[in-house]
């Protein structure tokens, strides 16, 4: 089915269907390059892009308008290559190339599951990404079309988290939805300590001063001064994603409100 086709049937069916409530109409959802690997040691894994694409495909269902960032890891670290010597701007630039090629496999899973998908690049590359440019970027979501987001924000020594922040306060996004492999912030690394809390709200002073490692500083600072809050969840738990949309507790919530009681 061509985009076309694919948008007029989105459009027919939300005429006759009642969308079900979410509280979110526009996310920012943040995943990192490890999330595509499954048990893979390097690269990506279709069957964890084709899961991402269905959790995705449920969230899209209902009206809400879906914009993704997605990081490199997977298969380039700059800062991992800059402490082994290489030239620091030279390793973001091949990461933000990897983030790339994982925004395209990416868009083949979400096209797969039937949804219209674009890739917008903020270095140039117009063979296979549109560039980006933040008035086209809304026009898409608008036009509920999943828009990935990928080179980063084209500059080197700023992570993809900050590119997220970044993107997520260019389109209006309403939340940025961290992606993780456990369901929240806890007060210790849940996978040393099994007597570690998970904190159900925290506050950006909370995590900035504990220097809790959950986004880059400069993250939760752009976040912070655009009161844009942050949903910290599993992404390998089916239906998070829908579930966050829809303001059900899931997670841990960073917002301008007081925080800092475990769950």
């Amino acid at each position: 089915m061509t985009d076309a086709g694919r948008e007029h049937a989105a459009a027919a069916g939300s005429a006759t269907t009642p969308a079900p409530a979410v509280r979110y109409r526009r996310i920012l959802l943040k995943l990192s390059g490890e999330a595509l690997l499954g048990d893979r040691p390097y690269g990506v894994d279709p069957a964890v892009c084709a899961f991402i694409a269905k959790q995705v495909g449920e969230v899209h269902a209902t009206g809400v308008e879906v914009g993704i960032v997605v990081g490199g890891g997977n298969i380039f670290r700059g800062m991992a290559a800059a402490a082994r010597g290489m030239d620091r701007a030279t390793g973001d630039y091949i990461g933000m190339l990897a983030t790339v090629m994982n925004g395209l496999a990416l868009q083949d899973a979400i096209e797969r599951a039937g949804m219209p998908v674009r890739v917008m690049s903020a270095i140039a590359m117009n063979e296979i990404a549109e560039p980006y440019i933040r008035r086209r970027a809304v026009r898409h979501l608008e036009k509920g079309r999943v828009t990935i987001f990928v080179a980063g924000t084209g500059n080197p020594y700023f992570t993809t988290d900050t590119a997220a922040a970044l993107r997520a306060v260019e389109i209006g996004a309403e939340v940025l939805l961290k992606a993780t492999k456990v369901d929240g912030v806890y007060d210790a690394d849940p996978m040393k300590d099994p007597g570690a809390r998970r904190y159900e709200r925290l506050s950006y002073q909370d995590v900035l001063r504990d220097q809790l490692k959950v986004l880059d500083a400069a993250a939760v600072s752009l976040c912070q001064e655009n009161d844009l809050p942050i949903l910290v969840f599993d992404l390998n738990a089916p239906d998070n994603i829908r579930r966050v949309a829809a303001g059900e507790p899931v997670g841990t919530l960073i917002s301008a409100q007081t925080g800092g009681i475990p769950a």
